[in-house]
């Protein structure tokens, strides 16, 4: 085991669109975990929209930085060293390591993996936080009933890939919202949506319109803005409205313009705010449920994968221009060491 650990650092809330200058980088030694706490190399790093929100020290997250402190982060890692009488040197995890090659931990929010079971990136993705995001979003605050219309923003993305084919499975029609034709046929052909829309392919409302006849029934919001207020335009009477990502506005210095809401009061909608964190005790759920489509071959998901820690920081600014196609994630070292 290496005696050093890399890292990659906060330096400055980004100006706009984050950029690689806004990260740092340095080497410190190896941590020892102390009583009731272990040590794990990552292997696995997931890279998030929220992560530019906390750049900024948003209130809706508990996380702060610090200029110099390592970027927070889900990670898949190995146990190498354990004082912790749960774990042991070995174990697979989906622990908080952060933008590092090793992490201390003291158990609290860490879940065991087992390899065989599923590939272990799929536990920053489908089988993770934006595959319970996506499920727990439209099941328990968005109730899809089966023939209705659910329509999604970034469908391709790992939350709305999840909410599309979860829409799918309970019988529900998925229509999504993405932003080149690949994604689009990608969405269809491989996710099992109705219809797919490319937003930046003419008037939104009007295509919303035509492959939603009879109205919105449920909206999963990823992306705020203008794609907000297109749906807002359609939808039917009694819709839901899920909201759960703003990544148009994660970049700007100023909140927003809002939509006109006139609509949502002509169809007497709802609208509730979705954080994922509410509903972590549906993750036992959540991967019974979507672990069971996936073994049978009825869930499939997409990684976008970066090669190395030294990456991320590019990787995640392609995230932010919406230039990955599917979970993005940094693979930073092996799943065995041989």
């Amino acid at each position: 085991m290496s005696t050093t650990n890399q890292r990659i650092t906060f330096r400055r809330s980004p100006q706009g669109l984050p950029v690689p200058d806004d990260f740092g980088r340095d080497t410190v030694p190896v941590p020892a975990p102390a009583d009731r706490q272990f040590l794990s190399r990552t292997i696995w790093l997931s890279l998030d929209p929220y992560y530019r929100n906390v750049m900024k020290n948003s209130q809706i997250y508990a996380d702060r930085l610090a200029p110099g402190d390592p970027m927070i982060g889900e990670t898949v890692a190995q146990v190498v060293e354990s004082r912790h009488p749960q774990f042991a040197a070995g174990d697979y995890v989906a622990v908080r390591n952060g933008w590092q090659q090793y992490g201390l931990s003291n158990g609290q929010g860490v879940r065991k993996l087992d390899p065989a079971a599923a590939p272990l990136s799929t536990a920053l993705g489908v089988l993770g936080m934006p595959g319970l995001t996506g499920y727990a979003g439209l099941v328990y605050l968005g109730e899809p009933k089966p023939g209705q219309t659910v329509v999604v923003s970034a469908a391709t993305g790992p939350v709305g890939s999840t909410v599309g084919q979860v829409a799918r499975l309970v019988g529900a029609r998925p229509v999504g919202i993405a932003g080149s034709d690949d994604k689009c046929r990608y969405a269809v052909e491989e996710l099992g949506y109705a219809a797919c829309v490319n937003y930046k392919q003419g008037d939104l409302r009007a295509q919303l319109k035509a492959a939603c006849p009879d109205g919105i029934d449920v909206y999963f919001d990823n992306v705020a803005g203008d794609t907000l207020a297109a749906v807002l335009a359609n939808l039917a009477l009694g819709a839901r409205v899920v909201l759960c990502g703003m990544i148009e506005a994660y970049s700007m210095d100023k909140p927003p313009a809002g939509p006109w809401l006139g609509p949502v009061v002509g169809a007497r909608a709802t609208m509730k705010g979705l954080v994922v964190y509410d509903h972590m005790h549906r993750m036992p759920e959540m991967t019974r449920v979507v672990g069971g489509w996936i073994r049978d071959g009825r869930f499939r998901w997409k990684e976008d994968v970066t090669e190395g820690l030294d990456g991320a920081p590019e990787a995640f600014c392609r995230l932010m221009r919406g230039e990955n196609f599917g979970k993005a994630l940094v693979r930073v070292g092996p799943e065995t060491l041989g």
